[in-house]
């Protein structure tokens, strides 16, 4: 089956002129006259970059999911093609009724009618891995259900598979293949594919997401049934609300929409930052607006993860970068590692200042991120930069994002609405705050340790019977002593710190 698949990929990529992204290569330049006079017959008058949009369409719906990650990685291709792959729409034909039927029977072991009070067959939504059907619980709850597509499973990794010597081919005849590491990009989609094939995992992420946004007046997110949940299917609470992309309806229902511009930004840097777990799927048809003008996130099958460590670097270089301190930018990428040790800095400093300079001062409208990228992978690609694979995801939603924020209010100041939440999240991290919290993390082993201390030295005392080592008994009894005192002396100034915070 995997040779006809090849083989079917083959035909498409022929057919719409795709050969000329391998032939235009040095090494086989030679095979590319002989190529277009045997496919003479080929209607090639579109631009390179429809031409590849519409093969993936052809294909099939995981090489669309694959497009659609692609198109964030501005490092990896020319913007043209980056632009167009942008446009690729994971809407796929449903599967019939008799198979959700067939699924949810089999996942409940009863029929269809004693789970549910009201189901309907026809799906309100429709993608490559799974569909979305509206019915309702016997109490009378309303709810959606999403239904994985049957055999999606064996597609997923026979078309994975193709991917990856894809880009096997890539790094080999690339000379910057190994640099940009496509086969770690395909292997992140892999995963992120694997995550979507278990809607146990999805209905976790939108739980994880709820409970962060527990009480928030920016975000909702759906409720999730577990009892009815398995990994075929997921019931959640159903949401109302306005597409975000309906603008002209929401202006119609009184909502602020410059101030849900702000909001969204807002949203954004706090998944980020505060939680390090974010939605990464943030395109239109993934989000609503209720008519109190809260946003309400749907499908959970795509989340971000970041460690202290990247949101520590990240938020150094967004402050720095909002501080137009470009020398800061450039230091932080090198005491990252992101940047090679032996970078020049002020190099480094004078290339990231041409690049991001000219973009301040702009409104929304007036800033393209997808050039901002591109200039950035560029310079990046000059001083030797890895790409971090990890921030992929973050890549794909920062453009998401600018995308909803150009559609709601192109005069959104970016930078000032980003810039006082990042000071006051570095603030909590590094300032008086982020002491009083990590103290507070750190009691508990404290006042496990300290009572253990002079049992644990007497012990390391007995394992070494050397006199030499006895003369530092009463060293080591007054350097206890001291860690006691400094003990009580922090005890007591988290005391008063909570105080001021309280009377604060």
């Amino acid at each position: 089956m995997r040779i006809l698949r090849l083989l079917k990929i083959l035909r498409v990529s022929l057919r719409f002129g795709l050969d000329e992204f391998l032939l235009g290569h040095e090494r086989v330049r030679a095979l590319r006259a002989m190529v277009s006079a045997l496919l003479f017959w080929r209607d090639l008058s579109a631009p390179r970059a429809v031409r590849l949009r519409l093969a993936l369409e052809t294909l099939g719906p995981i090489f669309v999911k694959f497009g659609q990650v692609l198109s964030t990685r501005r490092d990896l291709i020319p913007p043209d093609i980056a632009e167009e792959l942008a446009r690729l729409q994971d809407q796929v034909p449903p599967f019939p009724g008799a198979d959700v039927e067939r699924i949810l029977a089999a996942a409940y072991d009863k029929p269809l009618g004693q789970v549910f009070s009201r189901f309907d067959l026809t799906p309100i939504a429709s993608a490559s891995v799974a569909q979305v059907h509206i019915g309702a619980l016997p109490d009378g709850k309303e709810v959606a259900v999403k239904v994985l597509r049957p055999g999606i499973a064996s597609i997923i990794a026979k078309d994975v598979a193709l991917l990856d010597a894809g880009a096997v081919l890539l790094e080999w005849l690339w000379l910057d293949g190994k640099r940009l590491k496509p086969r770690e990009v395909v292997a992140e989609f892999a995963r992120h594919l694997e995550d979507e094939l278990d809607l146990m995992r999805e209905a976790a992420n939108a739980s994880q997401l709820r409970r962060n946004f527990r009480n928030s007046t920016l975000l909702a997110v759906p409720e999730i049934h577990w009892q009815y949940c398995s990994t075929e299917v997921m019931v959640m609470e159903r949401m109302h609300g306005i597409p975000v992309s309906a603008v002209a309806d929401m202006r119609a229902q009184g909502i602020d929409i410059p101030k849900l511009a702000r909001s969204g930004v807002e949203i954004f840097f706090t998944q980020v930052f505060r939680d390090g777990f974010f939605h990464a799927d943030m395109h239109p048809g993934n989000i609503l607006v209720a008519g109190n003008g809260q946003y309400v996130a749907l499908d959970f099958g795509i989340m971000g993860t970041l460690t202290e460590t990247d949101k520590r670097y990240l938020a150094r270089n967004f402050i720095a970068f909002f501080r137009r301190d470009y020398r800061r930018v450039a230091e932080v990428h090198v005491e990252s590692g992101w940047a090679p040790p032996g970078t020049r800095v002020d190099e480094f400093e004078t290339a990231i200042r041409a690049v991001c300079e000219p973009i301040f001062d702009k409104p929304l409208k007036d800033i393209s991120f997808g050039k901002i990228l591109l200039r950035l992978f560029q310079t990046s690609r000059r001083f030797n930069i890895e790409i971090q694979p990890q921030l992929v995801l973050l890549q794909k939603t920062l453009l998401n994002v600018e995308g909803l924020g150009r559609d709601l209010d192109p005069d959104l100041d970016l930078w000032q609405t980003a810039k006082p939440f990042l000071e006051r999240w570095m603030s909590e991290q590094i300032g008086w705050r982020g002491l009083v919290r990590r103290i507070g993390e750190e009691l508990p082993f404290w006042s496990e340790l300290l009572p253990q201390l002079p049992r644990l030295t007497e012990q390391f005392l007995a394992r070494d019977p050397e006199a030499a080592l006895r003369l530092h008994v009463d060293a080591l009894l007054k350097q206890q002593r001291r860690n006691t005192w400094l003990l009580g002396m922090a005890i007591a100034l988290l005391a008063a710190l909570l105080g001021l915070q309280l009377l604060s």
